[in-house]
C-alpha cells in the first residue's frame, strides 16, 4: 500500500519516537541479543542540503516479465538476492523471490536456471505458499557442514524455507537450488496455522553470518515487529529457532509537541519489509515504510536516522482507491529524499568505504547513502530509466548489491533491483521483473 503523492518535503529534524521497545520473549540463552528497552531519538540524520539533480542510469540486462494473473501463475517479482561465485565469478547466480509464483534463479544474462513453485497448503481452506523476500549468507558452517544459503519468508504459511546453493553457480543449471527446510520448521510468528490464516506473517528478510549459526531477522506483516531467528541444523536439513524480537513504536512525537502516526490500512500497524545486516558491525538496518530507516543493533537501542517525506503529514485512508491520500501539509519533521514506501536496503563494500542503497518507491528513485559510526551521510540519488536493453525502473521494492567483478558484463560489481512496472506489458496484464545494473554507473 503506498501513498497516492509524495508532497515537497520539509527541513529533517529529529524527533523522539513515543514509547519503549519491547526486546522481550523468546531468549536463547548465552549469545542472546541484548533486550532493547527504548528507541533513540533522530540522531545522525541525513545531511540537510538540497539534493542534487538524479543521475540516470540504465539496466543492461533483465530477467523474464512475470505476470500477476492465474496464467502467469499470479508471479509477482518482489525481491532479489546476489550468490556470488568464489572461483568462476561470470558464473554467479541472481535469485528472486516471485510471491505465489515462487522463487527464480537466473545467470548474469537474467536468463532463468530454475524455477521453485511454494508449497501446497497444509489443509484444504488454508493458505498455500507465498515466497515474499530473499537473502543470502555464504560459507556459512551448520551442523559440520560448510554450505552456503539462501533463506526465503515464506508470507502464506509464515514459515522460513532454506535452500543449499550449488557452488556451480549457473553451471548447476536447474540444480542451482536444494530444499534443506527441516519438516519440523515451525510458525516464525503464528502460535498456530488459524492465526497463520490472518496472514500476519513473515515478511522481509537478513540474514546475517554468526559461528553459532547464521542469524535472521525477519519482518512481521502488518506489524511493527521484527523477530531474530537462528538457523540450526536439523540432521541432514535445517530449522530455526527465536533469539529474540523488537517491536517499534506505532506513533511519534512531532516537535510542535503533537503525536503522528503514519495512515495505514484499518487495523494495520506501520510494518517493516527492506533490511539488510552491516556485516562489519553485525547491526541491522531496517525500512519501515511509512517512517523511514532504523538502525538495530544486536545490543543496544534502536535509532530512526532516516525519514520519509511524509514523515508528520496527516493522510486518511481511502476505502475505494484503497490507498492513503494526504489531507495536510508537509511537515518541517520530514526528511528529504525518501517517498514512502521506504523499501530495499542493501550495503556496498569497497575500499573501506560502506554504502547504502535504499529504494525510494513512492517517486521510483535510489537514495545514496554513506554508512558509518555516526549514521547515514546522503550523497546522492538516481533513477533507473529506458535503455537500449531494458526499459526503467518503477516502484521498486526490493535491491541487492556485490562490488565483486562479475565477468565482463559486471566488470565492477552488480545492483539487482525490482521493477514493479516492468514494460511492455501485455494488455491489462501487471507485469514485474528485476533488473541488472553495472554497478560503476551508480553516483
Amino acid at each position: 500500500m503506498r501513498y497516492v503523492a509524495a508532497l515537497t518535503a520539509g527541513v529533517l529534524l529529529a524527533a523522539a519516537a513515543t514509547g519503549s521497545a519491547g526486546a522481550a520473549g523468546w531468549g536463547e540463552g548465552e549469545g542472546r541479543a541484548a533486550p532493547a528497552t527504548g528507541f533513540a531519538g533522530a540522531a545522525g540524520s541525513a545531511a540537510a542540503s538540497r539534493a542534487p539533480a538524479l543521475a540516470q542510469v540504465r539496466a543492461v540486462a533483465e530477467t523474464a516479465p512475470n505476470w500477476d494473473d492465474a496464467a502467469g501463475g499470479d508471479a509477482n517479482a518482489d525481491d532479489p538476492a546476489i550468490w556470488v561465485s568464489p572461483t568462476r565469478p561470470e558464473k554467479s547466480v541472481v535469485l528472486g523471490a516471485l510471491k505465489n509464483g515462487g522463487l527464480t534463479a537466473v545467470d548474469l544474462t537474467g536468463k532463468e536456471l530454475q524455477h521453485i513453485a511454494t508449497p501446497p497448503a497444509p489443509e484444504e481452506g488454508q493458505e498455500p505458499g507465498r515466497f515474499n523476500n530473499v537473502d543470502l549468507v555464504q560459507n556459512a558452517v551448520l551442523g559440520g557442514r560448510l554450505r552456503d544459503l539462501a533463506v526465503v519468508t515464506d508470507r502464506g504459511r509464515d514459515q522460513l524455507r532454506i535452500y543449499s546453493v550449488d557452488r556451480r553457480g549457473a553451471d548447476a543449471k536447474d540444480k542451482v537450488l536444494t530444499d534443506l527446510t527441516s519438516a519440523k520448521a515451525p510458525l516464525v510468528f503464528s502460535k498456530d496455522t488459524d492465526e497463520v490464516q490472518e496472514q500476519r506473517t513473515a515478511y522481509g528478510v537478513a540474514v546475517l553470518a554468526d559461528p553459532l549459526g547464521p542469524l535472521v531477522a525477519v519482518t512481521r506483516r502488518s506489524e511493527a515487529r521484527i523477530g531474530l531467528f537462528r538457523l540450526v541444523a536439523d540432521g541432514a536439513k535445517v530449522t530455526y529457532k527465536p533469539v529474540t524480537r523488537w517491536d517499534f513504536p506505532t506513533s511519534f512525537k512531532l516537535r510542535d509537541g503533537s503525536t503522528w502516526a503514519p495512515c495505514e490500512e484499518p487495523g494495520d500497524r506501520p510494518q517493516f519489509e527492506g533490511m539488510v545486516f552491516d556485516r562489519t558491525t553485525r547491526t541491522l538496518y531496517a525500512a519501515q515504510e511509512h517512517v523511514g530507516i532504523w538502525r538495530v543493533p544486536l545490543r543496544g537501542k534502536p535509532e530512526l536516522l532516516e525519514k520519509v517525506r511524509e514523515f508528520g503529514q496527516p493522510a486518511a485512508y481511502d476505502e475505494e482507491t484503497e490507498e492513503c491520500a494526504p489531507t495536510g501539509p508537509a511537515r518541517p519533521d520530514a526528511g528529504k529524499y525518501l517517498s514512502a514506501d521506504a523499501e530495499g536496503l542493501t550495503i556496498a563494500y569497497k575500499n573501506g568505504r560502506k554504502t547504502l542503497y535504499a529504494s525510494s518507491q513512492g517517486d521510483s528513485t535510489f537514495a545514496v547513502y554513506r554508512l558509518d559510526a555516526r549514521g547515514l551521510t546522503y550523497r546522492a540519488g538516481f533513477e533507473v530509466v529506458d535503455g537500449h536493453a531494458t526499459d526503467g525502473v518503477q516502484h521498486s521494492d526490493g535491491a541487492a548489491v556485490t562490488t565483486q567483478p562479475l565477468g565482463a558484463r559486471f566488470p565492477h560489481g552488480l545492483l539487482a533491483v525490482h521493477d514493479g512496472e516492468n514494460t511492455p506489458g501485455d494488455g491489462d496484464r501487471e507485469g514485474t521483473n528485476f533488473k541488472l545494473v553495472r554497478l560503476e554507473q551508480l553516483p
